[in-house]
C-alpha cells in the first residue's frame, strides 16, 4: 500500500513536541490547552519540561509568546506528525 504524506499546513493541527529548561508542574495543564507535560530529569542536569499535543499554526504560536513572556527559553520546537 502507498503511503501518503500530509503537508504542514496553516490551517490544519499537527503534533508538536516543545522542550522547555525546568519543571513546569501540572498546574500549568490549564494554558497548554490539553497538551501531554512531562519532566526529565537526568544525574545532576537540571530537569527539561516536554510539552506534546496537537495544535494548529496559531495555538502554536500563541504558546511559543506565553513560553516567552514567562521567560523560558525553548531547547526545540518539533513537528511529529502531520495529520
Amino acid at each position: 500500500m502507498k503511503q501518503v504524506r500530509q503537508k504542514l499546513t496553516l490551517d490544519r493541527p499537527a503534533t508538536y513536541q516543545i522542550k522547555v529548561p525546568g519543571h513546569l508542574d501540572e498546574s500549568w495543564l490549564d494554558w497548554v490547552g490539553g497538551m501531554t507535560v512531562t519532566v526529565e530529569s537526568e544525574g545532576d542536569n537540571p530537569p527539561v519540561t516536554t510539552l506534546i499535543g496537537k495544535v494548529d499554526q496559531a495555538a502554536l504560536q500563541g504558546l511559543l509568546r506565553r513560553l516567552y513572556s514567562l521567560g523560558l527559553p525553548l531547547i526545540s520546537v518539533n513537528c511529529v506528525a502531520c495529520d
